[in-house]
């Protein structure tokens, strides 16, 4: 082996573990209007054997979209629920570390699917539905960023509004989070300060 094939190797960073992101995330009393008692939770995703598993949705750059959402590809997924008072509807994170250098190529194809995923169709836990993608300014955070909301017509056997989700997106280094917000009949946006804090937190770990 070369020198320059060594120092290649020597520069490959290793991805984050499960423990090294637990530890990045939220404790009690670091988020504001959060219950005391489980009011940010952290939870590992499901083993793969105990995941429901749905058919892909009508539109493929779309599935692209929902894949990379959900953290498929990445080498470990934590992920952190926001349980604010008097907020039915809440929040969460999900932080998903990357291979040495794969986070990129992983956001990069986000945007392009993005640039053209504007509804699909799927089924899901209520059952089939529909879904409108819409953009937004994304936060000037991290080393990029997307933002954009997702609306589902009304239910017409629920007494429910109109389903409003925002998702905001970020990498940095070779790891990617996703913080989404959810409300019903109206909208609503995850906490900008949260956004910062758990950026910056990534960053400094992928430094040390």
């Amino acid at each position: 082996m070369g020198p320059r094939a060594t120092a290649s190797a020597k520069a490959a960073v290793a991805p984050l573990t499960r423990a090294q992101l637990r530890a990045l995330t939220f404790k009690e009393g670091e988020v504001a209007g959060v219950y005391e008692k489980n009011g940010v939770p952290v939870q590992d995703p499901l083993p793969k054997k105990d995941q429901r598993s749905f058919p892909p949705v009508s539109d493929p750059t779309c599935q692209t979209m929902l894949d990379i959402r959900d953290g498929e590809g990445a080498s470990t997924v934590v992920l952190q629920v926001f349980n604010w008072k008097g907020d039915i509807w809440g929040g969460g994170s999900m932080l998903a570390s990357y291979e040495d250098g794969k986070a990129q190529q992983v956001f990069a194809q986000l945007k392009q699917a993005l640039g053209s995923c504007r509804s699909y169709e799927g089924t899901g836990w209520v059952g089939k539905f529909k879904s409108t993608l819409t953009m937004e300014q994304a936060p000037d955070v991290g080393d990029e960023a997307v933002r954009f909301r997702e609306t589902n017509p009304p239910r017409p056997d629920a007494d429910l509004g109109e389903r409003n989700e925002q998702y905001t997106v970020v990498r940095t280094g070779n790891a990617i989070v996703t913080f989404h917000k959810l409300n019903i009949g109206g909208s609503a946006s995850f906490p900008a300060d949260l956004v910062n804090r758990q950026v910056e937190r990534l960053q400094n770990a992928q430094r040390s």
